[in-house]
């Protein structure tokens, strides 16, 4: 990608960074004081300079030579490459940009205001999730003799338990798992700023009192809850688990317990809902529990339908 040095701190797409200095602010403050959350941050910015240089590649190399043409192209050369779900986000990141780039005068129009993404519908999420027994069988097979094993069963419980998002779980300090009525509770910090206080199931509860006492977590209330672990020891570096070590965690996990379905940070919030619903929990307490706004969110992990279809496949007698 082409980009020019704006200053020793800064590195912009040639068409921001050669524009004036009130463009150049405008496009930095919508990606530090417009946007909070910093995985919507990331993904905005690497589609915003990935779009940008695009069409510096093809001769628009500044924001008014940029046409609602251009935007059209892109989106027909992602499609290409890229799913449908993934092409709306970056085509929205675009437009959200462009928008707030017009409201402060920085731009005359949108050109991405009138450019369609690709048509996607779903109301099944992708996200896999596993049965109960799955669940239960990699919770069991996590050896809880060393300080390691003890943390890794506290995470994958939690996110089972409370349905929270891997985000809110490895951002969590000590202090946010706390006692309430004469029972643990925790809080997640989700997102939007939302903050969501949940009792803790009794399995989880087991857990996370026998992961904070053998890490010896409980007078350093401002730590990260879940840390890395020191190279060649078995203490606590202070640094919280970043998601990729959670998601490579949750791989070794799975193998290890003979788990063939395929896993990613989310699935425990899938088989979570999943397992509520099925045991009497209503739809609209699922998503709360979540912080879903919507409960057509929620659905998309409710895979209730997957043993409806297994059973109507298994009627086909040949």
């Amino acid at each position: 990608m082409s980009f020019v040095i704006a200053s020793d701190a800064e590195i912009l797409p040639v068409a921001i960074a050669k524009s004036a200095e009130r463009v150049r602010m405008r496009f930095l403050e919508f990606f530090t004081a417009r946007i909070g959350n910093q995985n919507t941050r990331r993904s905005y910015l690497k589609a915003a300079s990935e779009f940008l240089s695009w069409c510096d590649a093809r001769g628009a190399r500044s924001l008014d030579t940029i046409t609602p043409i251009h935007v059209a192209g892109w989106v027909e050369e992602m499609t290409l490459m890229h799913s449908a779900p993934t092409v709306k986000q970056r085509l929205a990141a675009v437009r959200h940009l462009f928008d707030w780039l017009v409201t402060g005068q920085a731009m005359a129009s949108n050109p991405a205001h009138s450019v369609r993404g690709p048509k996607h519908s779903r109301k099944r999420g992708k996200t896999p999730a596993l049965s109960a027994e799955e669940a239960r069988q990699i919770l069991d097979s996590i050896s809880t003799e060393t300080l390691i094993g003890k943390r890794d069963r506290a995470l994958i419980g939690l996110m089972t338990y409370t349905f929270a998002r891997i985000g809110a779980a490895t951002s969590m300090e000590v202090r946010d798992v706390f006692s309430q009525n004469r029972r643990l509770w925790v809080r997640l910090h989700e997102k939007g700023g939302k903050q969501v206080d949940l009792p803790c199931h009794h399995s989880l509860e087991a857990f996370l009192d026998d992961f904070i006492e053998a890490a010896g977590l409980q007078g350093t209330p401002r730590a990260p809850l879940f840390q890395t672990i020191r190279r060649g020891t078995d203490k606590f570096s202070g640094n919280p688990l970043p998601q990729a070590n959670a998601y490579a965690m949750i791989q070794r996990r799975a193998v290890a317990a003979g788990i063939s379905t395929a896993v990613c940070n989310h699935t425990f919030r899938a088989t979570g809902i999943t397992a509520y619903l099925k045991n009497g929990g209503t739809l609209e307490k699922a998503a709360n529990i979540a912080n879903h706004s919507s409960t057509r969110t929620t659905q998309l992990y409710d895979r209730r339908s997957d043993d409806v279809s297994l059973d109507e496949i298994e009627r086909i007698l040949i």
